[in-house]
């Protein structure tokens, strides 16, 4: 048996709050940025929707931690990478684009970076654990 931990218990369980946290507070934010002022910056508050749903599914994902959540976790996990990436280069490139902050604008300076630095963990934290199955 490895002695490597299930992907949800250890450090394993800090990454889950620490998703949870982020998936309640972009939900939040984005729900009451679309209600409220939709039309200042639609692109902006779509991105922060969309980093909501991904901030739950992979928090559900790795709160799970079987075999389908895994993957599940990290497709998830990847995708928010890549927007992280993406939003934050086009943010800083086409400003005109964001007359208002998403989740993931300027990489996330908004929230200290915290949303560039988090799926790198996650990924290295999915990587490490290398499929251990949750013990029940």
């Amino acid at each position: 048996m490895s002695s490597r931990p299930a992907v949800n218990e250890g450090f394993g369980r800090v990454l889950v709050v620490l998703y949870a946290v982020f998936a309640v507070a972009a939900v939040s934010r984005s729900t009451i940025q679309i209600v409220t002022r939709f039309d200042e910056a639609p692109l902006a508050y779509s991105l922060s929707a969309l980093a909501a749903v991904i901030y739950v599914v992979a928090t559900f994902a790795l709160a799970r931690g079987d075999r389908t959540s895994r993957t599940v976790a990290t497709m998830a996990i990847g995708i928010e990478l890549v927007g992280v990436l993406v939003v934050g280069a086009s943010s800083l490139a086409f400003s005109d684009a964001f007359p208002q902050a998403s989740v993931w604008s300027d990489f996330g300076r908004g929230y200290l970076f915290i949303p560039l630095v988090l799926p790198i963990i996650g990924l290295w934290w999915l990587r490490y654990t290398g499929g251990q199955p949750p013990r029940r």
